[in-house]
């Protein structure tokens, strides 16, 4: 098989973060001290190698690209200083950019005053799109959902998700493609049989059920320092945050199936036990305190994985902690005896950035929360019994 050498492909993962590489030699320190490793001889320093000689489609097509939590160790022992844990990191940014067929992306993680002006821009426009449908604000009740009417944030918020969810397939359709063809997977080996279902079904549940989301090799193999206290672990804030963004999102779904259904009106005070709330407040506790950790650890450079930061990273903390907050702060004017008038314009700055947030996701790094289950799923595949068949051989020198 011939392959075809991208001579700027090495630069143009510099862009996105990765130190120079060309002080790795291939030595193999990376792969002995990594946790993950197993027994692949070549992970991680085969991706470090597909980029030196300008191997794209390779790189793009590794499942392994995904299997990285960014724990440093190879970093720390690297004998040259290659920092090879920042290189995985900035090879999946550059991945999230290729896999984009928007070029959101590509402009999210390469130019950051034009991220920030994308972010601010977008937050702006949801604000004052809802603000021109705004109704009166009432002095006795906060009633916000008269102020911006539910039907349109509801209708407003089915839009986000259809282009969310349209951008997040191509994305995840791309990537699918250029995995399953190196790795020699097709329907048949997925759906063929009973025992393709099974395998397919198994790996489904190592990757989503096991490693996604209860983090199991996350907390297990990468986050085993004895040394950080139980409630700054990285998997579990990791997991916070991950939980408290799916939570709230459901929470707002079953708000929103529980007005359609007749049962309870979009914003109608209920006690703190009613369970749609109960959700709502357990999930923004989640995160809140783990975006807030966050934040402080990569600001400290607390730990070996958060040493570098980029500017696409502070903005999703921003705005996943804005999101969190102000959720809170209407909570509490929702309830205080005497209704504030700040709490109308602390919804309304709360939605906007929430749909903003959403609307970006498949653009940040909050995209490898759909495309890290795929590499993983295909990991596990690949572990599996006759799961799939031997991939194609790549003409590297792995050493």
């Amino acid at each position: 098989m011939t392959t075809t050498a991208d001579l700027g492909l090495y630069g143009e993962i510099q862009k996105y973060g990765a130190a120079d590489m060309t002080a790795c030699f291939s030595c193999g320190n990376c792969t002995a001290i990594c946790p993950l490793s197993e027994n692949d001889a070549t992970f991680p320093r085969r991706m470090i190698r597909y980029a030196q000689v300008g191997m794209k489609d390779a790189l793009l097509s590794s499942k392994e690209l995904w299997s990285c939590y960014h724990c440093g160790e190879c970093s720390e022992s690297c004998p040259t200083e290659a920092d090879p844990g920042e290189f995985m990191a900035a090879a999946r940014r550059y991945a999230i950019a290729s896999y984009d067929v928007t070029g959101l992306a590509r402009a999210m993680y390469l130019f950051p005053v034009i991220g920030t002006a994308i972010a601010v821009t977008l937050a702006a426009f949801f604000a004052l799109f809802m603000y021109t449908a705004h109704g009166p604000q009432d002095a006795e009740t906060l009633a916000l959902f008269q102020f911006i009417p539910s039907e349109l944030i509801h209708n407003l918020g089915i839009v986000v998700m259809v282009l969310v969810v349209l951008a997040g397939l191509a994305g995840i359709v791309r990537m699918t493609r250029r995995v399953a063809h190196r790795e020699g997977v097709g329907l048949r080996t997925v759906f063929g049989d009973r025992g393709a279902v099974a395998r397919s079904a198994r790996a489904a549940w190592s990757s989503i059920g096991r490693e996604s989301l209860a983090q199991t090799r996350f907390r297990e193999e990468c986050d085993a320092d004895p040394v950080v206290p139980w409630y700054r672990r990285r998997w579990l804030i990791h997991a916070l945050v991950m939980w408290g963004f799916l939570g709230l999102l459901a929470a707002t779904v079953l708000d929103y199936g529980l007005e359609l259904i007749g049962v309870k009106a979009t914003g109608t005070p209920v006690p703190i036990w009613y369970p749609v709330r109960l959700l709502g407040t357990v999930a923004g506790l989640a995160l809140v305190y783990g975006s807030s950790v966050m934040i402080v650890e990569r600001a400290r450079r607390a730990n070996r994985s958060v040493l570098k930061s980029d500017p696409s990273d502070w903005t999703l903390l921003a705005l996943v902690w804005i999101t969190g907050v102000t959720g809170f702060a209407i909570e509490l004017a929702l309830y205080l005896p005497q209704p504030p008038a700040w709490g109308y314009w602390f919804f309304l700055f709360h939605v906007a950035v929430a749909m903003e947030l959403v609307l970006l996701a498949p653009f940040m790094k909050l995209a490898h929360v759909v495309y890290r289950p795929v590499g993983l799923f295909f990991a596990a595949l690949a572990r599996e019994p006759e799961a799939v068949p031997t991939g194609r051989q790549v003409g590297v020198a792995d050493g």
